[in-house]
């Protein structure tokens, strides 16, 4: 019989960690960028926007337009949902694989922001496009790594010059906000116990499909998946023995939170690894908490932040079902 070990939350709110007004500081640092350009003769599009980081070597996860599913829900009379405010909403998740290969040998939970997601927008009747994105710096953070890895910086700089090259004489928006300290742990984690004596394959893939039932009535969808560790062994490393990544989306919590920050999408949807090292019999599994959302975009209303609590109970208590048999 497999044994698995409980869910553990992994804590990496560390006391250095810039989350909101420093002392003797009226400015606080932002994870979450947001370049707005003007686009009058409507020119920026989601394609145009993917076109130009495809351009730039990237690999385009998904580009999904939300704005589909909310008419839907809104037509049904879904509770919850009454009112579109966008003309354009697309999540949009890429990364690139050859940084990722490099990063992920140094780094095993680059799989939190692999892909990495952003939200672009288009408020109703707006003459602007807007692209939320979040900064390496604040990704190192959450990872738990150095800020001043070459690489990630680099990478960095790539998104931010390639977002440029995508949004022509884009500004900067000035938030009203300042980031909160955390109300709990920026990274959730879980391990799955491998049977030594089991196919791993078999394992793995008897969890993953468990996984993806459970996510069906808790209301969660799977926006993607990822074989990380097959761009890995291409490049002639095998430290895994598996890497996946799910792109997990809630369509309530995006659309609730997205009215008052539409930026949101920053972190949505929310990248999930699993992997196993090679010489281990364990299953790694995690996720950026919600967390993450609360602080950096200093959430205050009632109903965003209930339901960002509600989702991330329901994704830890289908983490803890799966690994506590």
């Amino acid at each position: 019989m497999k044994h698995f070990t409980k869910l553990l939350l992994a804590m990496v709110v560390t006391m250095g960690m810039v989350t909101g007004t420093v002392a003797n500081d009226t400015k606080a640092t932002h994870n979450v960028t947001i370049l707005t350009a003007d686009n009058s003769d409507g020119k920026i599009t989601p394609k145009t926007i993917a076109a130009a980081f495809e351009k730039a070597g990237f690999f385009i996860n998904d580009n999904r337009d939300m704005t589909a599913p909310w008419k839907k829900q809104i037509k049904d009379g879904t509770k919850n949902f009454d009112t579109l405010d966008f003309d354009v909403y697309n999540l949009f998740t890429i990364f690139k694989k050859d940084v990722v290969v490099k990063l992920g040998q140094k780094y095993p939970n680059i799989g939190l922001f692999s892909p990495m997601s952003m939200s672009i927008w288009a408020k109703k009747g707006s003459k602007t496009i807007s692209v939320s994105s979040l900064s390496a710096a604040a990704m190192a953070e959450i990872m738990g790594v150095p800020a001043d890895d070459a690489e990630l910086v680099a990478y960095g700089k790539l998104v931010e010059e390639t977002l440029r090259a995508a949004l022509p004489n884009a500004k900067v928006e000035t938030v009203s906000y300042e980031m909160k300290q955390p109300e709990g742990p920026l990274v959730s984690t879980a391990q799955f116990a491998m049977d030594p004596d089991g196919d791993w394959e078999e394992i793995k893939e008897e969890f993953q499909a468990a996984f993806e039932q459970e996510l069906i009535p808790a209301m969660f969808i799977n926006a993607g998946f990822n074989d990380l560790n097959y761009d890995m062994e291409e490049s002639g490393f095998e430290g895994y023995t598996f890497y996946d990544v799910y792109s997990i989306c809630y369509l309530e919590v995006i659309y609730t939170v997205a009215k008052t920050h539409p930026e949101a999408g920053a972190f949505a949807p929310c990248s999930m690894y699993m992997y196993q090292k090679r010489g281990t019999h364990t299953m790694e599994i995690g996720f950026p908490s919600v967390y993450n959302w609360i602080a950096s975009l200093a959430i205050e209303d009632k109903a965003s932040h209930d339901i960002l609590l509600m989702a991330q109970k329901k994704m830890e208590d289908i983490l803890k079902k799966l690994t506590a048999k």
